[in-house]
């Protein structure tokens, strides 16, 4: 099937390759040999251009036999693949909070470049995926040294942080107040 649309197959094809998110709804591109259609911004592997063909509507790709894609999800039309990324980091780094986290790990499990990764993430949440972790951690601190008698060198590793100094360092800069001096303060509020 041949879509008519102001696009050439041609031009429909360098965009599907580039991943350009703001041809999306523009057109779909399916791929014959997985039987799967996709928005122009979906990040899978690029097909061969013998085995893609191009959609105008969701509705022609179902007819024509294809599923949607689950990465790109492109029967949703509340679908934003930038923030599915900033949801799935931020679900990552809350589920591995503990472990030595780099953002190239990161990005590896999101499946995207450390590089974009990091941009995306700071463009839409106003900080790193590295601050974002150590906010965690530190929330976790604070609730540890609220609920147990762990010593705070404990607490430093049982959070993640791999050092005192960093674990001192982020610890002060979100809450203006040192592990030692914010335990006192509990133990005086009682």
């Amino acid at each position: 099937m041949v879509v008519q649309t102001k696009f050439s197959f041609h031009e429909m094809l360098k965009i599907a390759n580039s991943c350009d998110g703001s041809y999306d709804g523009l057109f779909f591109y399916a791929v014959k040999t997985t039987g799967i259609f996709c928005r122009p911004s979906c990040k899978s592997r690029t097909p061969n251009k013998e085995n893609i063909t191009f959609f105008q509507t969701v509705e022609e790709a179902k007819e024509a036999g294809f599923r949607p894609c689950k990465r790109c999800q492109p029967d949703r039309l509340d679908f934003n693949p930038i923030m599915e990324i900033i949801n799935d980091t931020k679900a990552y780094i809350k589920g591995h909070y503990t472990e030595k986290l780099t953002l190239k790990q990161i990005a590896q499990n999101i499946g995207i470049s450390p590089y974009h990764l990091g941009r995306i993430f700071k463009k839409h949440t106003s900080r790193t995926p590295r601050s974002y972790l150590e906010n965690i951690r530190v929330d976790k601190a604070v609730q540890l040294l609220k609920n147990t008698d762990l010593t705070i060198m404990e607490i430093c590793y049982e959070v993640g942080f791999q050092s005192y100094s960093s674990f001192y360092y982020a610890f002060q800069k979100q809450t203006q107040k040192s592990p030692q001096q914010y335990r006192n303060k509990l133990i005086f509020d009682l």
